[in-house]
């Protein structure tokens, strides 16, 4: 990548400029405990009403709202188990150990599973070198061009907008269970307790409220959930000008604020996604509760002007259209762009 490609693609900050920036963020990272259970109980109680509103109405159509909305919170609910095995929200709290650590199997995602992956995501985003743990796999263009076509194969299918429809089976009910469990059993048994624990309640749910009930209570909910989520991992870092680096250059600010996006949405898709388009500002210190993201970024002027993305179809598309890093370049491209070999 030549000079002035790489002023363009990189965030000029000095190491030091970094540790600051990242020293300033710490004071957003003390938590309110009143604010954190309220957060809380507001969630599951708005949980608990979708699911009614999912289950109960006679009439269909309505139960398909109430799907839809079961499918937001849930999203948001997630939100707080990731907050909390950050170490961000009720840290010190027995309850809120037991409430979330159930919470994620239930949502299959596994504690351990999970913590491992996504740790292992937040040390090494926009790494070109790293494995891809725990997130999509971003390959170079020399990569793409020196691969077979079975790799090439596994590559597309991998990053293709179909399997993040198919989230729900695929990323998190295999992915994040199934797989874990079978390569480790002992010590990813709450993967396999997951997916046990998984089919008595579809088994369940079943028999008692047949199935139509099934469809707007379970299947619909979590299909639309897990979709949007996926959606939502995959944007947040393949995004028209993220910027990826070589070990060399790489740092955690760099990662935070190039290759982390801010997701801008309204007020209300905000509080189902829990602040999580506030990217950047989590990818910097993921120790600050989700409730004070805004805080935050509206307080340090360098988090104020972000690689941003949007929900709408444009931007969409625009994200799902990026397959490889081309390092000449300093940016994203599609497979047809990429240069053939010399």
């Amino acid at each position: 990548m030549d000079s002035a490609t790489r002023s363009s693609a990189f965030t000029s900050l000095s190491r030091d400029a970094e540790r600051q920036l990242i020293a300033r963020t710490r004071p957003f990272a003390a938590q309110d405990a009143r604010r954190s259970w309220w957060e809380v109980g507001t969630t599951f109680l708005a949980l608990l009403g979708a699911v009614a509103l999912a289950t109960l109405p006679p009439w269909w159509p309505l139960r398909v709202v109430g799907s839809v909305v079961q499918a937001l919170v849930l999203i948001r609910s997630f939100i707080l188990v990731h907050d909390y095995l950050h170490g961000s929200l009720l840290s010190g709290s027995r309850l809120a150990r037991g409430l979330f650590n159930v919470h994620a199997v239930l949502l299959l995602t596994p504690p351990r599973v999970w913590s491992e992956t996504h740790n292992h995501h937040h040390a090494n985003t926009a790494r070109l070198a790293a494995s891809a743990s725990g997130t999509f796999t971003t390959w170079t263009a020399q990569q793409w061009r020196e691969a077979t076509a079975l790799e090439r194969l596994a590559y597309v299918v991998e990053r293709h907008p179909v399997v993040m429809v198919f989230a729900y089976p695929l990323a998190f009910l295999s992915g994040l269970c199934i797989v874990p469990f079978v390569r480790h059993p002992l010590r990813y048994w709450s993967a396999g307790f997951a997916v046990l624990l998984h089919v008595a309640i579809s088994v369940a749910v079943f028999s008692f409220g047949g199935l139509g009930v099934y469809l707007t209570a379970m299947v619909l909910p979590l299909s639309i959930g897990y979709a949007l989520g996926a959606y939502l991992f995959f944007s947040q870092h393949n995004f028209p000008d993220v910027a990826l680096r070589e070990d060399e250059d790489w740092t955690h600010a760099s990662a935070a604020l190039e290759a982390s996006s801010y997701l801008a949405t309204g007020p209300v898709m905000a509080w189902f996604t829990g602040n999580i388009g506030y990217h950047h500002v989590h990818h910097l210190n993921p120790r600050i509760p989700f409730y004070r993201l805004p805080e935050a970024m509206a307080a340090i002027p360098e988090l104020q002007h972000p690689r941003t993305t949007t929900l709408h179809p444009r931007d969409v598309l625009a994200c799902l259209r990026l397959n490889v890093w081309d390092g000449e370049r300093g940016r994203m491209v599609r497979f047809r762009d990429v240069p053939a070999p010399r």
